[in-house]
């Protein structure tokens, strides 16, 4: 039979003293253990994490309720006695990506949204698509040498020199 896995103590934190209570100290569970303490037995926080002990990178106070919970857990995995769990490296948390707004262009909101009510209408796109066909007929936008291979294009260039 081989040895028990035996989980790294809770870390507490105090509690905010409430006035209506006394100002009694009262200790609740944290998240992990603070870097400080974490160092204060000995460890890095890769060497924690390895060992299965949570550590929590923003908490900054360091208890000595902890420190001593910790090197004891420490000293009896050193003896082997218990062995230490699995890896706790952070967890990796996604976060959704923005959605698209939806299209408003052909709406009243959307149109008084754009500033096209005070120029009434010039930018709709009916409008636009009758500009760009005009102006592709004329041959005088981008859209005229589109297709056309390299040869064609410098030929059409050196015609015009």
């Amino acid at each position: 039979m081989g040895i028990a896995t035996e989980e790294p103590p809770k870390p507490l934190v105090k509690e905010p003293m409430r006035i209506a209570k006394g100002g009694v100290v009262r200790w609740r569970e944290a998240r992990g253990f603070s870097i400080g303490e974490i160092k204060k037995v000995g460890l890095t926080v890769e060497e924690a994490r390895l060992l299965g002990i949570y550590v929590d990178e923003r908490r900054k106070s360091v208890h000595e309720i902890n420190v001593k919970n910790l090197s004891e857990w420490l000293s009896k995995i050193a003896k082997g006695e218990v062995a230490p769990p699995e890896p706790r490296m952070p967890t990796s948390v996604s976060i959704k990506p923005k959605r698209g707004r939806a299209f408003r262009g052909l709406t009243s909101a959307g149109r008084r949204a754009r500033g096209l009510v005070s120029v009434k209408y010039k930018e709709t796109h009916a409008r636009k698509w009758k500009k760009k066909a005009r102006e592709r007929a004329q041959k005088k936008r981008h859209e005229a040498t589109k297709g056309l291979g390299n040869l064609q294009r410098i030929q059409r260039i050196l015609r015009k020199r």
